[in-house]
């Protein structure tokens, strides 16, 4: 089958006037009878819209109190699962679940709702399995498919809170489980018949209770999708594979009194499907016949109204719509309404958009399943030429500024030679996903290939142990949404990052190719690793310790009591033979860590760290770097972290002194309120042979406060603009904080500080001065680094400050960089030679002294908006109704308007920056970039 072809600029909304009419058939409220052809429900249904099952509770008779009209406050995290409970025991629609619980031990739980047939359980594992081979055209032929999509039901999600203080969309979900539990009308019936609809109102309890947008652990969980982290997000995306979609809602709330549904505004990621995005946009026009209310915003309407094209794009494979959309072919959407409105309001638009979104699912089911059919065939043909998808824009206003290039690719290849854990996880990530990975067996030849960091490369020799990732599959858009060297993304508008491209993360040694290869291969069908041998009593087990997975099985072990020693040349690890239990053995394996027999254990003897986690003056303990530390230190990697505040440092109290280690977050504050005094503390401390570990602003500038570096802020230039890009370093393969890291490594930047290089220490990481500087997704004056450090050491005494500009445990998924988070927890002992006076000199002396830079990004970034020099008298004049701190500047005939964002916070949480560009769109000033 030919590859799809999609339209280069605009998505065309395509048959909208008959999506509407449907809608006002189906989908309005109060419930309307259904007349739909399509797969017409049976005539024992109601014409009656109100007409229910007297034997199924409502909300008010269990929860005491209405959802919608007449709704007073929202519903707790035991009321929603009381009243899962109380539906399940009284409807035989309905079967109930839990897909995992939270990091706090709550239970995350969810409902299946259709007609009676669907949900017995042999009937339901029928449909889920029919709808997953719909997912690979190599099984399923095209009239099976055909009789699939005429047969069976479509499976749509209905999804909420999955930021924890967003809760309407909860209650509206609980509302439509009760509709189609106990309805009797035939817009009822036609659902039921046509659909199985998965409800999961809520998918972050922790945050719920705590009226908190991130999770226990400061995750935002709508950024977590495509690296599954986070336990709430894992046990969902397991359960998206048991259920797959064609239709996801995702309810959220925003800002203000109106409601966001798409069609969405641009970016768009080029390998989401022309089906999928065609569906989004009918039902967008499904959501406008049915919302009721105000209707359409507009200059007059400002208030429960709705609007499109704005603010919510899809482009990040982070999110809960791009991921729905990309890796399993549904039309994923978010839905967001206004925060500002009443209760009762919030949930009644949140029921109307989830019901008429499911009238036009069941109304065009035959049509979603056949195009869902079409999606898989198609990305098989698409792998099989190679070609990727080109980049289109959704918004009528835009056009492709950054088209897709000319590539072609046909296989990707993760080598084995370094990182190899790492490789290991990324390959379980994908499969996680459905992706095929085959481990290579016999050495193959790539005629010609692209090797990760802009680098091309002919006749490269695979080696047997490598795995090989073939785009001819069903998961090719999955593949190359999340493997991909770059993004490429259309057009400049970003509120989150611009690549996560997953072997950069990672910095493994990947390839890609367009060459057909056919390597002697076997599919991987469980993750390696473990013992590959039997050592002597007398001998060990080595494993080099060289990734982040290697890190974590080192800390577990150093936990347990298992002692350790490492090769501070080689970077290996030695573990005593006798003590390589099958547990251990088991652990190993579970994170793709051979264990090799070896001679008797030689090495520096490696000791579990003491960490305090700074707590002090700028540092937010519920988001940020500070909740990813007690993740990743913390529940991941085991170690007992001790909160350390401000006043143990200035008082020089046992809670700070008694630590090996002080992890200092990002954050506001550029002294972490220390006095001269605990600045005195701090540098005494170090001296006497601990570890300060800085991370990114406030952990870099507390260093330099205190006379512990002779790094400065480089002034970044106006149109300075690096979204959260990849870039190319060059590691000091002699410092141990670089131990097992390649001489050329890929660093992930934010808009970070850019800090000159040291003239006391070591320049740990430093970005290129010439030709093999490198960067890929979004960036702007990204020169301004080359030769600028991203990680130093700086000795003092006998200990160090470890200053990374960037932040290394960005949302845990940095894995090159967790890995040299952990190099320097483990830092060894300096040798005296190497111990530097603990005073502070002139040259550290002289970077304390320096002008703070402003921090105009707290943990995230600032609004930076740019527009034409001539269009800067306007922009000025409408940012003005906004802010009154807006900073401009005019570079090379574009104007830059750069707006402070001390919290911290992204475009989709920010009070006014969704109106100010609504308003800059409203008064037709163009807008040449916008990053949140």
């Amino acid at each position: 089958m030919a590859p799809s072809t999609r339209p280069f600029r605009m998505v065309p909304a395509r048959r909208l006037a008959r999506a509407a009419t449907i809608v006002l058939l189906l989908g309005m409220v109060p419930l309307l009878g259904d007349t739909s052809a399509a797969s017409a429900a049976p005539p024992s249904c109601s014409d009656d819209p109100t007409a229910r099952l007297g034997t199924v509770p409502t909300p008010e008779n269990v929860l005491g109190f209405p959802l919608g009209a007449g709704q007073e406050r929202v519903v707790t995290n035991d009321e929603v699962r009381t009243y899962l409970g109380a539906v399940d025991r009284a409807s035989n629609r309905v079967v109930t679940g839990v897909m995992t619980t939270s990091v706090l031990g709550q239970p995350l739980p969810y409902a299946v709702v259709s007609n009676e047939r669907h949900v017995r359980p042999a009937a339901l594992r029928e449909i889920a399995d029919d709808v997953r081979d719909l997912r690979d055209p190599r099984r399923t032929s095209a009239r099976t498919a055909a009789r699939t999509a005429k047969d069976s039901p479509a499976i749509v999600w209905v999804t909420a809170n999955v930021h924890g203080g967003e809760k309407s969309g909860a209650d509206a979900a609980l509302k439509t489980l009760y509709e189609l539990a106990a309805g009797l009308s035939c817009a009822v019936a036609q659902r039921n018949d046509n659909l199985v609809t998965v409800i999961v109102p809520t998918q972050n309890p922790d945050g719920r209770d705590a009226t908190r947008r991130q999770n226990e652990f400061g995750f935002d969980l709508n950024r977590d999708w495509f690296a599954r982290t986070q336990q709430e997000t894992d046990g969902k995306l397991e359960l998206l594979r048991r259920y797959p979609p064609q239709v996801f809602i995702d309810a959220h709330e925003m800002g203000g009194r109106q409601y966001f549904f798409p069609p969405n505004a641009d970016p768009i990621h080029h390998e989401i499907a022309g089906e999928a995005v065609d569906w989004i946009n009918r039902i967008g026009e499904a959501n406008k016949a049915g919302f009721g209310f105000n209707g359409a915003c507009d200059e007059t309407v400002t208030t429960e109204c709705y609007f499109n094209y704005d603010t919510y794009d899809m482009f990040f494979m982070g999110y809960g719509d791009t991921v729905p959309t990309t890796g399993f072919g549904a039309a994923g959407m978010t839905y967001e309404k206004g925060s500002a409105s009443a209760v009762a309001d919030r949930v009644q638009q949140q029921f109307h958009t989830q019901w008429s979104t499911l009238g036009w699912a069941a109304a065009n089911k035959r049509e979603v399943l056949d195009g869902y059919f079409d999606i898989w065939t198609d990305a098989l043909a698409q792998g099989r030429a190679g070609t990727l998808e080109p980049n289109e824009v959704v918004q009528p206003s835009n056009e492709v500024q950054f088209p897709v290039p000319d590539l072609t690719i046909r296989s990707y290849f993760l080598l084995p030679d370094r990182q190899l854990a790492d490789v290991r996880q990324l390959v379980e990530r994908l499969r996680r996903m459905d992706v095929e990975v085959y481990e290579v067996q016999k050495a193959t030849r790539v005629p010609t290939a692209r090797v990760f960091g802009g680098r091309g490369a002919t006749n490269v020799t695979v080696p047997k142990g490598a795995y090989w990732i073939p785009m001819d599959q069903p998961q090719k858009h999955w593949i190359q949404a999340v493997m991909g060297e770059d993004p490429y993304v259309p057009f400049p508008y970003f509120y989150d990052v611009s690549s996560w491209s997953n072997p950069l993360l990672m910095g493994i040694n990947a390839i890609y190719t367009a060459d057909t290869i056919r390597p002697r291969a076997e599919l991987v069908r469980k993750v390696s690793g473990g013992r590959a041998g039997v050592a002597w009593p007398w001998g060990s087990y080595t494993y080099p310790l060289d990734s982040a997975a290697a890190a974590e099985l080192t800390f577990d072990l150093l936990g347990r009591g298992v002692p350790l020693v490492r090769d501070l040349t080689t970077g290996t690890v030695a573990i005593p033979a006798a003590k390589v239990s099958r547990t251990v053995d088991g652990l190993a394996e579970s994170l793709g860590v051979t264990l090799t027999p070896g001679g008797r254990p030689a090495g520096t003897r490696l000791d579990l760290p003491d960490v305090g986690l700074f707590q002090g003056t700028g540092i937010s303990t519920t988001s940020g770097s500070h909740g990813e530390a007690r993740y990743v230190l913390g529940k991941r990697w085991g170690l007992d972290l001790k909160p350390v505040t401000t006043a143990d440092i200035n008082d020089n109290t046992e809670a700070f002194t008694g630590r090996t280690v002080l992890l200092v977050p990002d954050g506001s504050s550029a002294t972490g309120g220390l006095t001269a005094a605990g600045q005195a503390n701090l540098r005494d401390w170090i001296g006497q042979g601990h570890t300060y570990l800085g991370l990114r602003n406030e952990g870099t500038r507390v260093a330099r406060a205190a006379g512990l570096t002779s790094t400065t802020e480089k002034t970044k230039p106006a149109d300075y603009l690096v979204i959260g890009s990849h870039l190319r370093v060059d590691v000091d393969q002699d410092s141990p904080v670089a131990l097992g890291r390649p001489a050329e490594d890929f660093e992930f930047n934010n808009s970070d500080p850019i800090l000159t290089p040291s003239t006391t220490g070591t320049n740990v990481l430093t970005y290129p001065t010439g030709d093999t500087f490198w960067a890929n997704g979004y960036t702007v004056e990204a020169d301004t680094l080359k030769g600028t450090a991203a990680v130093v050491d700086e000795p003092t005494g006998a200990g160090r400050a470890v200053l990374f500009a960037f932040n290394p445990l960005f949302r845990a998924y940095n894995e090159s960089g967790l890995h040299l988070v952990a190099n320097a927890l483990l830092y060894p002992a300096n040798p005296p030679s190497a111990r530097r006076t603990p005073g502070t000199d002139a040259a550290r002396a002289s970077a304390a002294a320096a002008p703070v830079t402003p921090d105009l990004g707290g943990g995230w970034r600032p609004i930076t908006i740019q527009v034409a020099a001539g269009d800067l008298p306007r922009t000025r004049a409408i940012v003005g109704r906004f802010s009154t701190d807006a900073q401009t500047s005019e570079k090379n005939g574009s104007a830059y308007v750069v707006i402070p964002n001390p919290q911290g916070l992204q475009m989709d949480e920010h009070p006014f920056a969704r109106d100010l560009v609504r308003a800059l769109n409203a008064a037709k000033v163009p807008l040449r970039s916008v990053v949140g």
